[in-house]
């Protein structure tokens, strides 16, 4: 490795491929949530211990929020469930595993922050077209006049990037922050140190995430005549 400290080190190569510390740990953390999601799956019972009503209370929490933020009457919130509580999960692990000493988080990197915002993107879509189908999910991109499908793409493909690099730049200037007061501090503040990677990676993981739900509302939102009430006939 290199001595750039935020910047993405090349630890091996596949063949042509340069595989930085950030594809490394990337997939280490999913690897990790594979692993322990299998082993916990394999572990519930009917009369559930400690751990696993610590694990449903967070999923019913996870879902009480998808729910509050989820249009009424989209009835999609057991379909969004697994991809937002995956995103929330990784991005947090992700934002926390540069707490380890010598690996340093992927979310520092905005290639890593590109492809979660990518992914957020195809999902918001993927979502709305199982829901309305093709032809009523891009009609909305022509209504109330088609003049305004140029600004519906810009809005769509800058929502995406800002969603990127407002990751990348609170988590970079978490780290150099972190690496700046270690430099002049030395090991005298480790503490407040760790507590305030703690918060601030929490924080970050929670608001990348509600933005995402919130994008998902969106492309999920049903139409007023849909959810009218239908007038009784004379």
């Amino acid at each position: 490795m290199n001595g750039n400290q935020l910047g993405a080190d090349i630890v091996f190569h596949l063949g042509p491929l340069a595989i930085t510390d950030t594809v490394a740990t990337t997939w280490g953390i999913m690897l990790l949530v594979v692993a322990l999601a299998a082993w916990l799956s394999r572990r519930l019972t009917d009369e559930p211990a400690r751990w696993q009503v610590a694990m449903e209370g967070i999923v019913i929490a996870i879902e009480t929020a998808i729910a509050e933020v989820l249009p009424q009457g989209s009835g999609a919130v057991r379909r969004v469930l697994p991809f937002v509580a995956t995103l929330w999960l990784f991005v947090l692990l992700a934002n926390l595993v540069g707490l380890i000493p010598g690996l340093h988080a992927p979310t520092r990197d905005l290639s890593a922050t590109d492809a979660l915002a990518v992914l957020v993107f195809a999902a918001t879509h993927w979502f709305g077209i199982r829901a309305k189908g093709w032809h009523a999910y891009l009609r909305h991109y022509v209504e109330p006049s088609a003049i305004l499908l140029p600004f519906h793409i810009i809005s769509e493909l800058t929502r995406t990037l800002a969603l990127a690099i407002r990751l990348f730049g609170n988590m970079m200037s978490l780290e150099m922050a972190a690496l700046l007061l270690l430099l002049i501090a030395g090991f005298l503040v480790p503490v407040p140190l760790l507590m305030l990677h703690v918060v601030e990676a929490v924080v970050q993981a929670y608001i990348f995430g509600i933005l995402a739900l919130i994008y998902l509302a969106g492309a999920l939102e049903v139409p007023e005549s849909e959810t009218a009430i239908p007038k009784e006939s004379s």
